[in-house]
């Protein structure tokens, strides 16, 4: 495991690539909330404050620091500070346990996730500065961990899922263990760690590694450079009882020992399946660079499903259909078990008492989603723009991005780029959102968004 004796370095001020990273104690990984849930972003915005008190260090009895900076770190680029205050709620309101086991000692601690915050707005031309705190029982253990695993905030923050942001995680910390295995445990247990949610009492695996784990192990695959993750699944008789994974390390290969369409793999399947649909070769490989991977599958088996299905009318272009739920996310947000199979709910049944599933986007997620939505579509449009430069424009353009960026970068995304440039499926998402955002520096406000959303159709996700 990747685990250390010594105590996370003291604090730099200037951290470099491989500075950029938080040790985060190996029981804050793989946490199973006994009460309230954990998101995608709440999971950013705590690596990131994590990031910051140890940097600050343990002594400190509160932590500060300018909300832009935060933002930043937990790669949320939004000024909705109504958002911000959500997220740190549902942390605030999520109860772990830790325990301690010792020869002559055994120690068990409930807590909130995250202590008291403050938000300070300290009016025009004053930075508006965040404070935080860790509760007493666990605050060392967080801030100056004794086992921990380096998590780089780059590849955490480019992840696309809560249970991507998980597997990463695990991957991270096993990916030096002798056999390289995670732990093994029960598929309700794992179900919660990789949702987030609390609530969780019963699970088909089926759908569970349909919708969640596949998807999650093909995230990994595609962003991360370092390793893959593999399912291991343990049977009682013909049931899946328990599962476990394990991290395969990719091969590190010198520059210029393979090609570039060699080192730059492709799921060929996967494009096919846009072609079989009547998508032209070149609009699907080009679908397949700026979509992510998780919501092209989700999609084509949305697609897949409308198409065998006996009830409803024949599609005249699976094609058109298949970009309009594409964009318009039908595949978004699904259900962990089919629709004819799940009980009737009433508005008085318990949600524990209902099958493990995504629930409905709150209005807060909600607004995120068309964040990242937003976001997608000017990296798209960046992308193209840099498709039609000549080659000496696109070249300055890179010298650029090396001058301003390729320094802050974590240090598997600068090989990446370094090796690959634009190509690499690791640094094209950043280097094109870079383009995105030195071409249009303006910060979308709310109202912009939602014009956004009712323009391509996307305010009911």
């Amino acid at each position: 495991m990747a685990e250390e004796d010594a105590p996370p370095s003291a604090p730099r001020q200037s951290p470099s690539a491989d500075e950029q990273s938080v040790a985060k104690a190996n029981e804050a990984i793989a946490i199973r909330p006994k009460r309230g849930r954990l998101t995608l972003l709440s999971r950013r915005i705590y690596n990131a404050l994590l990031y910051h008190s140890q940097r600050q260090g343990v002594d400190e009895p509160v932590y500060k620091l300018a909300l832009s900076e935060l933002i930043g770190d937990a790669r949320f680029n939004s000024n909705n500070t109504e958002l911000l205050k959500a997220h740190l709620r549902d942390m605030q309101a999520t109860t772990i346990e830790w325990s301690t086991s010792g020869p002559a000692l055994k120690r068990w601690v409930s807590s909130q996730l995250l202590g008291t915050v403050t938000i300070e707005e300290q009016g025009r031309g004053r930075a508006c500065m965040v404070t935080w705190r860790y509760p007493e029982e666990i605050k060392e253990r967080l801030v100056r961990p004794h086992q921990y695993t380096r998590v780089l905030l780059e590849i955490s923050g480019q992840m696309r899922s809560y249970s991507a942001a998980v597997l990463y995680e695990i991957g991270a910390r096993y990916l030096t263990s002798p056999g390289r295995l995670s732990m093994r445990e029960d598929v309700v247990w794992w179900a919660a760690v990789l949702t987030g949610r609390s609530d969780i009492k019963e699970v088909d695996y089926r759908f569970l590694k349909r919708d969640v784990i596949s998807k999650a192990l093909a995230e990994i695959d595609a962003l991360c450079e370092d390793f893959s993750i593999e399912l291991i699944e343990h049977k009682r008789g013909r049931k899946i009882e328990e599962i476990q994974f394990r991290v395969v390390p990719k091969m590190q290969q010198r520059l210029g020992e393979i090609s570039g369409a060699e080192r730059n793999i492709f799921d060929l399947a996967l494009v096919g399946r846009l072609i079989a649909l009547g998508i032209k070769q070149e609009e699907a490989q080009d679908l397949y660079a700026t979509t992510d991977e998780a919501q092209l599958r989700a999609t084509l088996d949305h697609v897949d499903q409308r198409l065998r299905s006996p009830t409803m009318p024949e599609l005249k272009s699976p094609a058109a259909y298949f970009k309009d739920a594409l964009k318009k996310g039908y595949a978004a947000v699904k259900s962990l078990a089919p629709a004819e199979a799940r009980p009737a709910v009433s508005p008085s049944t318990p949600a524990a008492n209902q099958p493990v599933m995504q629930q409905q986007l709150s209005p807060s997620d909600r607004m995120l989603r068309i964040r990242e939505l937003w976001e997608n579509d000017r990296m798209a449009q960046a992308r193209a723009m840099f498709a039609e430069m000549q080659i000496p424009a696109q070249g300055e353009l890179r010298s650029q991005f090396e001058t301003q960026r390729l320094e802050q970068l974590a240090a598997p995304i600068a090989r990446a780029w370094r090796r690959d440039g634009p190509a690499s499926r690791v640094a094209a998402s950043t280097f094109y959102k870079w383009v995105a955002q030195t071409t249009w520096p303006e910060e979308p406000s709310d109202r912009v968004l939602l014009d956004f959303a009712l323009q391509r159709g996307v305010a009911g996700i």
